[in-house]
């Protein structure tokens, strides 16, 4: 047996993350954008498969269920028609990260996230109930730990902890805010301090912003539960995207959201910053969300190889800060394989007619606005037309 979360970071120990499975499986086209439900677990397992193995490879030492938005209310989310229950998604979700954790020495966490119905203002009871649901696929597949992520409100996350807590085993809560706080402007210590008293053993922030930002949330987070008087570990999975641009909402605000981020993409020399940073902040469990691909998780595990003490075991194809590049044809890109030269690097987008900064939309709408009310039927052609024009006038 394998040490079980906790005790590795009890142990000082680093845990790394995986990436984000849903934009990384909607650019190989098995997850659709928009509702962003992970029913390829059941429909094309051989997909997310492979993507848990190449995580595990680039040294991921946790499978993340994929799950994310599996909750019967999201699955039936505007008009969004599926032939798998949530129950049958999640479950094939669990068997593949066990297939795969069984690999390495992967953990397997078993993922809930923010509901429709805590946005149409649906009663605790109700949203408690989603969470039970999905939780019991968790027990009967035993998950190594539960991560309660992605909630721009931190109500939801206590709900959703309160729920998980109930099984006896670890608690993760990430919330998808940044240093401004959540949608109902709880500050991020308040935050912290609120999902440690409802049970959560590892505290910290998911998606939604670039990984300094979210590294300086958490270090506010940690701030927090330490003024309290309280204790627990930390966690950061942000965007692969950089998001100095962006407000309180995050890049889902973004005129570029979600089909054309590419020019914001960090590179894998950005990777060793941010693992650095989170490192230094005292984050020890450190992954990625959406925009995180394999190779930004191995450059974590490289620049974290002296504090863990090996490689991991796709850095057999990546020499140390370039140095494959000696064995290049060409002696103009052999001159590349040193680490100043990409520790230094400024890279050009090679767009000479766009900004370098966006203005996000900005429209502040959050729970208890008539516009996030959610639906099961598909979203008419007259409500769209008032979307339209309200976003003209933006």
């Amino acid at each position: 047996d394998f040490p079980l979360v906790l005790e590795r970071l009890d142990a000082g120990e680093i845990v790394i993350g995986d990436g984000g499975f849903v934009f990384a499986l909607e650019k190989r086209g098995y997850v659709k954008a928009g509702p962003w439900t992970p029913e390829a677990a059941a429909e094309h397992p051989e997909a997310v498969r492979q993507l848990h193995r190449e995580f595990l490879r680039a040294g991921a030492n946790v499978m993340q269920t994929f799950t994310f938005y599996a909750s019967d209310d999201k699955l039936e989310n505007r008009g969004n028609k599926l032939t798998f229950t949530g129950a049958q998604i999640n479950e094939a979700a669990c068997d593949l990260a066990r297939e795969v954790a069984n690999e390495g020495d992967g953990l397997v966490a078993g993922g809930v996230s923010q509901t429709p119905s805590y946005l149409s203002c649906k009663s605790e009871i109700d949203v408690k109930a989603i969470f039970k649901k999905q939780l019991d696929v968790f027990i009967k597949k035993n998950v190594d730990f539960l991560i309660a992520e992605y909630f721009e409100h931190v109500e939801e996350a206590e709900w959703a902890v309160q729920v998980l807590k109930e099984t006896g085993k670890p608690v993760a809560a990430s919330l998808c805010i940044g240093p401004q706080g959540d949608l109902h402007g709880v500050s991020p210590g308040e935050c912290a301090v609120r999902l440690v008293k409802a049970g959560a053993q590892i505290v910290g922030i998911n998606c939604h912003f670039d990984p300094m930002t979210c590294v300086k949330t958490v270090k506010m987070m940690k701030d927090g539960v330490e003024k309290a008087g309280l204790k627990a570990h930390y966690m950061v999975q942000p965007l692969a995207y950089h998001t100095p641009d962006c407000g309180c909402q995050g890049f889902i605000d973004l005129p570029e959201f979600p089909f054309a981020l590419e020019p914001r993409i960090l590179s894998r020399w950005d990777m060793h910053k941010y693992a650095r940073e989170a490192y230094n902040a005292g984050i020890r469990f450190i992954g990625g969300c959406c925009g995180f691909e394999p190779y930004h998780i191995r450059a974590v595990a490289e620049e974290l190889a002296p504090e863990r003490g090996f490689l991991p075991a796709a850095s057999e194809k990546h020499g140390n800060w370039g140095a494959g590049l000696e064995m290049h044809t060409k002696p103009w890109v052999r001159a590349r394989a040193r680490r100043d030269y990409w520790e230094n690097l400024k890279p050009a987008s090679g767009r000479p007619l766009c900004p370098s900064m966006s203005a996000p939309d900005s429209w502040g709408v959050t729970k208890g606005h008539t516009e996030l009310m959610q639906q099961k039927e598909a979203t008419t052609q007259d409500q769209l037309k008032v979307l339209f024009d309200k976003s003209k006038s933006h």
